[in-house]
């Protein structure tokens, strides 16, 4: 499935939702399980308008231990996404996002080549809205059907979304006291033969070989495709 963000600077632009936000309650637990499974936090990129759901972006601060950033989403998971029916029993209607960056990304320019990642988080978290469907493990995102690279700096023009994991290697996944099931989804980018290349196989088959990767699954916008 490949999901197209056909205008990333014009998102949600004239567009009247019903705003859909977690609660307090809902937000601490949230916060909370988000700490423990990836590390504390001092900064949170605030979002100034919401015309759908409050989409803030958690960024925890490289380490020892784990030496890169981990961005993730807060405020997708408010929202009920339009499952099919017959995928029911799998509790797929909430998910939050994830993108592990280097130390050195520039995380307070606003120029493109540094800021892309943040615009693809909060496009992808607003996509299951705007068209009024779903996102889940192995779902491609891409601008258009001939995508064009992020940047000037990349040649990254679309994602795959796979299970994220914790510090401990758990996929990640919050039960909330409100009864939402949040799932976590690492937002892997991908090159034109990478895209085509799943689409040929599955998203299985590119993450076998995406997972090889010395850096995995931290950004690395100077590695070589992994389809020849």
């Amino acid at each position: 499935m490949i999901m197209k963000l056909r205008n990333l600077f014009n998102w949600g632009k004239d567009r009247k939702k019903e705003l859909c936000l977690y609660s307090e309650e809902e937000l601490n637990e949230y916060e909370s399980y988000v700490t423990g499974a990836l590390g504390e936090y001092k900064n949170v990129f605030h979002e100034l308008v919401s015309p759908d759901i409050h989409l803030d972006v958690i960024m925890i601060e490289p380490d020892e231990a784990h030496p890169y950033w981990k961005l993730v989403t807060m405020g997708c998971g408010a929202y009920r996404m339009n499952v099919p029916r017959n995928l029911a029993d799998y509790e797929l209607e909430y998910a939050e996002y994830v993108i592990f960056l280097p130390k050195d990304w520039n995380l307070k320019s606003s120029e493109e080549r540094d800021y892309w990642p943040i615009r693809m988080l909060k496009a992808t978290g607003r996509l299951p809205i705007d068209s009024d469907s779903w996102l889940g493990y192995g779902h491609t995102i891409a601008t258009s059907a001939n995508p064009e690279p992020y940047a000037d700096n990349t040649g990254f023009c679309s994602l795959m979304l796979v299970r994220a994991l914790d510090n401990e290697f758990n996929p990640m996944k919050v039960e909330l006291s409100s009864g939402k099931k949040i799932n976590f989804y690492q937002l892997l980018p991908l090159y034109p033969q990478e895209l085509e290349y799943k689409f040929n196989n599955d998203a299985d088959a590119l993450l076998d070989k995406l997972a090889e990767q010395e850096n995995f699954p931290v950004v690395d916008i100077n590695r070589q495709s992994v389809i020849q």
